[in-house]
């Protein structure tokens, strides 16, 4: 039976790979933006990077030709803050990670605290230290809860791939035999905390990315139509490999400009 959805009123669309590529906005990026706006349709910009601020990000993306407010973007920390602060209001945590991720959890009012935490936290970061990482498996080996805020292996950079958050908590969990609870993307909770925030509704939110992995299967999961662009990593022959199918399959995000 086919279900007829009520027309798009919110719209959650992830960053790399759908607006921007390596620093450069993608053909059609600007003008979808746009309009959004025009229509006032209700939206978030997501991310599972955890380094940045949306302040941040906002400040990289105008670099690139996109003007995104900060409020309109949603990162895996800001989301694994929220999750934390609902599940022990005032909490503490031990975070390696950057300033997206420090900022978020102290803004929910967690004490950031390398004695008895109640959570080790792993983000994304440039700078792992093997000290940091022992800190961690020792704190976890104790009894602290881990949390991770997205479980990719890696993340792009200009010279090739570099490790990132899932791998780095692969070393924690092969040293402690304890399995991290990871918050981002293609975990649904991203997409609902998001959703809470811009108070969207599933039966009239979309979600574009361009993993089938990540983006399609957790806005799947979660009740949203999803569309998949092949600007990214998701190649047109890839998606018959997945046992789920997008609602739409776009060359690009131009082609979704005129479906707001």
């Amino acid at each position: 039976m086919t279900t007829t959805r009520a027309p798009a009123e919110c719209w959650l669309i992830d960053m790399d790979g759908v607006l921007v590529h390596e620093g450069h906005a993608l053909p059609g990026a600007g003008e979808f933006l746009a309009r959004l706006a025009e229509r006032e349709r209700r939206f978030l910009v997501l991310t599972n990077n955890s380094i940045f601020t949306p302040r941040d990000l906002a400040a990289r993306l105008a670099h690139s030709g996109l003007q995104v407010p900060e409020e309109s973007i949603w990162t895996s920390a800001l989301a694994t803050a929220d999750f934390l602060s609902s599940q022990m209001p005032g909490g503490s945590a031990y975070v390696i990670g950057e300033a997206g991720l420090t900022t978020a959890l102290y803004e929910t009012g967690f004490t950031l605290t390398d004695i008895k935490p109640d959570y080790v936290v792993l983000g994304e970061t440039r700078t792992y230290s093997f000290e940091a990482i022992t800190r961690a498996i020792r704190l976890v080996g104790s009894g602290s809860r881990f949390i991770a805020t997205n479980p990719d292996v890696t993340s792009p950079s200009s010279e090739g791939p570099l490790p990132a958050t899932g791998s780095v908590a692969a070393m924690i969990t092969k040293a402690t035999g304890a399995q991290p609870y990871f918050v981002g993307k293609p975990n649904p909770m991203m997409f609902r905390s998001a959703m809470n925030r811009i108070q969207a509704h599933s039966e009239t939110t979309v979600m574009i990315g361009d993993r089938m992995d990540t983006d399609v299967v957790a806005g799947i999961e979660a009740g949203l139509e999803t569309m998949l662009v092949l600007t990214g990593s998701t190649r047109a022959s890839d998606v018959a490999r997945f046992p789920y199918r997008p609602t739409r399959v776009l060359d690009s995000i131009a082609e979704a400009v005129a479906l707001v």
